[in-house]
């Protein structure tokens, strides 16, 4: 089966991969559409270390083809999309309902794959990026037969961490004051979940110009090209601040950007070994730097969640896919992200 796969030094779509059956409290999914997120691409440059070889993608959705024993929440037909969260839903933190915070779910690649004899890693308990994959039980949730794959597919990752972050994490609150460091894929999904939660001002910074009008489709009431223009809008400050970049100079300015009593959260991955740097008298007035894991999700229960606000015309997910690929054209999906062309770009199977 075809596949997209990182050596440690290059990336090759692949026709020769092999994935093992579905063992027990297991899926195997066949992927009809994978979204290409920067998190891939931070594999392939090295800002998040990962063993190779490895299969790519952690966004994806697709057609159940099998499951092993236990498995009774999905059979075969259904229509899924796919979290990266292998939680262990038996520990405190999943019982507690923090799935996120599961100390199962982090680390420990697992291998199900194999091309010429060889096992290959699983990128985010997921690898997307191939016709079929196999999955955790609790990573396979169930969605209308009505939402297109492509669409569905940004449910797993950039709808669960950037709409997450905003009504899980910063709890958003109507009338708030939000402003959105880096209009991406995630700083869109931001933008959207602080619509849909009902933020009085939401201020979306971006050096990309041509990103406003989609900015603004998703929700964003204003769109500066730099920072330094944020305090004419919000004098005081904002009530909260995300930073979807991952630029440690970006994360001090979420910090000087925020109000009384106000959080700065980010989103944007950095690199492991960078520093940022603030003035802790700046967070006296009751100030908050969070950090947020996969939008502090439930997959579960937020994926359906979403996928019925997306049929209602609430949460925007068709106007987030800029451009599909054949998987083949991985090389010009890459490009065309890395280029900042695409709000998402979405390989097809």
């Amino acid at each position: 089966m075809r596949g997209v796969v990182f050596d440690g030094k290059s990336v090759e779509v692949v026709g020769d991969l092999e994935v093992r059956d579905p063992g027990p409290g297991e899926v195997l999914v066949g992927i009809r559409a994978a979204g290409l997120c920067h998190s891939d691409l931070s594999v392939i440059d090295g800002t998040i270390p990962f063993p190779p070889p490895v299969v790519l993608g952690h966004e994806g959705a697709g057609v159940v083809e099998g499951v092993g024993e236990g498995v009774t929440h999905v059979a075969v037909g259904d229509h899924v999309a796919l979290s990266t969260l292998a939680n262990c839903g038996a520990c405190a933190d999943c019982d507690a309902g923090r799935p996120t915070m599961c100390r199962k779910a982090i680390g420990m690649p697992g291998r199900p794959f194999s091309r010429q004899g060889l096992p290959l890693f699983q990128f985010a308990s997921n690898s997307s990026f191939a016709e079929r994959t196999v999955v955790r039980a609790v990573q396979a949730v169930k969605i209308p037969e009505d939402v297109p794959f492509p669409s569905a597919a940004l449910l797993g990752c950039g709808v669960l961490t950037g709409v997450g972050a905003v009504l899980n994490r910063a709890k958003v609150a109507r009338g708030d004051t939000v402003v959105v460091i880096g209009t991406g894929g995630i700083g869109l999904n931001v933008i959207q979940g602080a619509r849909i939660a009902g933020a009085l001002t939401i201020v979306a910074v971006d050096t990309n110009p041509a990103k406003e009008e989609t900015a603004r489709l998703f929700g964003a009431t204003h769109f500066l090209p730099s920072a330094d223009g944020v305090k004419d809008v919000l004098p005081t400050g904002a009530d909260h601040v995300f930073e979807c970049v991952g630029h440690t100079g970006l994360v001090r300015t979420a910090i000087d950007l925020l109000d009384r009593h106000g959080q700065a959260v980010l989103l944007g991955m950095t690199a492991p070994g960078a520093e940022a740097s603030f003035p802790p008298a700046a967070m006296f007035l009751d100030k908050s730097i969070l950090g947020c894991r996969y939008g502090s999700s439930r997959p579960q229960k937020d994926i359906p969640l979403y996928a019925e606000l997306y049929r209602t015309g609430a949460l925007l997910l068709d106007e987030l896919v800029t451009a599909s690929y054949p998987v083949e054209e991985f090389a010009r999906a890459r490009e065309d992200a890395e280029a900042g062309k695409v709000a998402r770009g979405v390989l097809v199977f």
